[in-house]
C-alpha cells in the first residue's frame, strides 16, 4: 500500500507556471505506474498526465500537452507536475494518483488507479 500526499498548489495569473508535487510513502514507488487528474467545480474528474514506472513514458490529456510536464524521482518517491502557460480553465483541485497493476503503459481512467491523494488546489486568475 501506498499513501500519497499532494503540495505546491495555489493562486497564480494567467500565463504563470507552477509545479506541484506528489510524496509517496512505502517502498514500492518505482512499483507505480502515477498519475495525475483533477477535478474542477461542478465537472468530472478528468485525466491530465501520466509516467511510467521507470519514468521513460509519459502520457498527456490533449487539452494540457506542451505546457505540462510529469516527472517522477524514484529515489525521493515523488511525482511532479510542472504547469506552464496557465489558463483560467485549468484551475481545480489536483489529484495523484497510482496504479499497482500496469507495466508497460498507462491507464486515462481514474478507476484503474488503486491510491489516490488528498488533492491540492490550483487556481488560474484571468
Amino acid at each position: 500500500q501506498v499513501q500519497l500526499v499532494e503540495s505546491g498548489g495555489g493562486l497564480v495569473q494567467a500565463g504563470g507556471s507552477l509545479r506541484i508535487s506528489c510524496a509517496a510513502s512505502g517502498r514500492s514507488f518505482s512499483t507505480y505506474v502515477m498519475g495525475w487528474f483533477r477535478q474542477a467545480p461542478g465537472k468530472e474528474l478528468e485525466f491530465v498526465a501520466a509516467i511510467s514506472r521507470g519514468g521513460g513514458r509519459t502520457y498527456y490529456a490533449d487539452s494540457v500537452k506542451g505546457r505540462f510536464t510529469i516527472s517522477r524521482d524514484n529515489a525521493d518517491n515523488t511525482v511532479f507536475l510542472q504547469m506552464n502557460s496557465l489558463k483560467p480553465e485549468d484551475t481545480a483541485v489536483y489529484f495523484c494518483a497510482a496504479d499497482r497493476k500496469r507495466v508497460y503503459s498507462a491507464s486515462y481512467y481514474s478507476s484503474d488507479y488503486d491510491y489516490w491523494g488528498q488533492g491540492t488546489q490550483v487556481t488560474v486568475s484571468s
